[in-house]
């Protein structure tokens, strides 16, 4: 294969602490040196979430405008793409973020399970939050948890509500939504490519699916995700390394698969977005 694969880096989230694996960047000064060098290891994409002063999840805008900042300063041409996870905040605090213009951000256009809680995106949200995406010119990561979000997100592509081409993300491997399965990979893809056939797809394994997850997209001529919010090992026994060395065994995969890696301007190109202000 020769188009270029997308690799996005999700440095943080919302859940992963210290006592989990001390590599975890959560402090806003931690997060822009994890992610300048991932950057320098390949990726393109840097996926964003806040922590407060106690490291607890938030959706500040201060802290994302400082975090935004820092990342445009010190990784040149990077897509910034922040998160509006509903671990972060309640209702339309969640793209709160949204009017600093980011180049991308993430939009969960259906509710699903997590492994203790409901992940709940009613229509009026999810609504609202792709209107905020249009108003500000921020492209959205649709990420789907399960295949009627994949249905969804190209009914709101056709009918406007989503600007596209779309570029969807299939999440695999939370516990109590989707699996990390190979043929439910397959007809995501099916699927996608029948509703969708301009649309760019990526694909994100959580936990111990995380390597299974990159190797199937990477192969299969999609984009790829990695990062400490969705995998805080190397392998059983091993705590992984850094966000840095989880994004460099994403290259070595794209080698396996002749897959060059794409830079930060073809990764815009692909997707569509406008040039950096850089």
């Amino acid at each position: 294969m020769s188009n270029p694969c997308i690799i996005c880096v999700a440095i943080t989230g919302s859940v992963p602490t210290k006592a989990d694996n001390p590599a975890v960047p959560v402090t806003v000064a931690e997060q822009i040196e994890s992610t300048h060098a991932s950057f320098e290891a390949g990726a393109s994409i840097a996926h964003c979430h806040v922590r407060d002063s106690e490291g607890k999840p938030t959706s500040d805008p201060a802290l994302f405008a400082q975090l935004k900042e820092g990342i445009e300063k010190h990784c040149p041409g990077m897509i910034v793409q922040l998160s509006t996870g509903g671990r972060s905040g309640a209702g339309r605090d969640r793209g709160g973020m949204l009017p600093l213009a980011p180049d991308m951000a993430s939009l969960s256009v259906g509710s699903n399970n997590f492994p203790t809680r409901v992940y709940e995106n009613s229509p009026e949200l999810v609504d609202w939050l792709a209107v905020e995406m249009l108003k500000y010119d921020v492209k959205p990561e649709i990420e789907a948890f399960d295949l009627s979000h994949i249905v969804h997100a190209t009914r709101m592509a056709a009918d406007g509500r989503i600007k596209g081409p779309l570029y969807v993300q299939f999440v695999m491997g939370v516990k109590n939504a989707m699996p990390a399965d190979k043929r439910i990979f397959d007809f995501y893809i099916e699927t996608l490519n029948r509703l969708a056939p301009d649309a760019q797809w990526c694909a994100a394994g959580v936990g111990p699916a995380q390597i299974e997850v990159n190797e199937w997209s990477i192969s299969q001529g999609g984009h790829t995700r990695t990062g400490l919010e969705d995998n805080i090992r190397w392998d059983r026994d091993t705590l992984a390394p850094s966000n840095e060395a989880l994004v460099k065994r994403a290259v070595d995969l794209c080698e396996k698969y002749e897959r060059p890696v794409a830079t930060w301007q073809q990764a815009r190109k692909i997707l569509g977005l406008r040039s950096p202000t850089v």
